[in-house]
């Protein structure tokens, strides 16, 4: 009886119920009950329809956009508080709104720092994430974070693939340090791309920093959004004598005209996570799965055992 009464519960928000059953599966147990009923002028309610009373209580999803998804993770949140929750583990595949994580012009806000604050206000007392799009963010919390790497399900891919010449390469300035990471485990040169933004999601300019002449590159990013960065960059190394390109970037939000752009570029492939539900139809776009990882790790905070083995990188 004491047994049963530590065993944690698992529950999903609606939007991530999909990747909410892998992990689930992968944990070993079923996903809770629960459900959320929506009203006609847009809100909606969420409950849970099993008793959570001093359990550990793992709460998944994603909090991509719309807004809804975030709301609801503050709702189920704020829930499981009310119902007594011992522990409320907020396990967030996908951060949303990271890319605001400083004031980069005056009179915006620093809407990552307020996600945070939500959810410790609403309840819970640790986070598990993957990929942030800057890793300061984990000290806007107050509560303990579990930053995850998908290096650990994306180097045994590449590792896979037996590719001689491999060159890693980042989109940005801002992902060198990424790339780094990934070339030290892989023994491979990298190179850098330099971009100048006109605004939001449109690049004006773009140099290739580095040489990738006979080389196969591997673009590594955090996400994938309107895939205006990636296939110009994809592109321009063709162009500079690349056998090869292709991507791995863990959050395929794939927004606008991304889909058009990948299919029209010269992307060999792109490999994805699934912290986001899928949105495409896409041959080039292969999906690799990070449910396992989240169930080790959530297995292992459940019994206060160390998680640095699943830290490649």
């Amino acid at each position: 009886m004491t047994t049963n009464l530590l065993k944690p519960k698992l529950f999903s928000c609606s939007e991530s119920n999909e990747l909410g059953k892998k992990i689930a599966e992968a944990y070993g147990q079923k996903l809770g009950d629960s459900k959320r009923i929506n009203f006609s002028d847009g809100e909606f309610q969420v409950s849970y329809d099993e008793t959570i009373r001093g359990r550990r209580v793992f709460i998944i999803g994603s909090t991509m956009p719309n807004s809804d998804n975030l709301m609801e993770m503050l709702l189920m949140i704020d829930a499981a508080k009310r119902a007594s929750a011992r522990h409320i583990t907020a396990v967030i595949p996908y951060f949303g709104w990271a890319r605001q994580d400083r004031k980069d012009k005056p009179r915006v806000p620093i809407a990552a720092k307020l996600v945070a604050k939500m959810l410790q206000t609403a309840g819970a007392t640790r986070i598990i994430t993957m990929d942030l799009h800057a890793d300061q963010i984990q000290g806007f919390f107050e509560k303990p974070v579990d930053h995850l790497y998908a290096s650990t399900v994306f180097l045994p891919y590449i590792e896979s693939l037996n590719l001689d010449n491999i060159t890693i390469a980042s989109p940005d300035m801002g992902g060198s340090k990424r790339a780094y990471a990934y070339s030290k485990f892989l023994n491979s040169e990298v190179v850098i791309c330099y971009k100048q933004r006109e605004k939001a999601n449109v690049i004006s300019h773009m140099e290739l920093i580095g040489d990738v002449t006979g080389r196969h590159v591997i673009i590594v990013d955090d996400m994938v959004d309107t895939a205006g960065t990636l296939t110009k960059a994809a592109d321009i190394m063709m162009e500079k004598g690349a056998l090869s390109v292709r991507a791995i970037t863990t959050h395929a939000i794939l927004s606008g005209k991304a889909i058009e752009r990948i299919n029209n570029s010269k992307l060999l492939e792109l490999i994805v996570t699934d912290t986001i539900p899928k949105n495409h139809d896409c041959s080039k776009i292969k999906t690799v799965s990070c449910a396992p990882l989240f169930a080790d790790v959530m297995k292992k905070v459940h019994e206060n055992t160390s998680i640095s083995n699943q830290f490649l990188m």
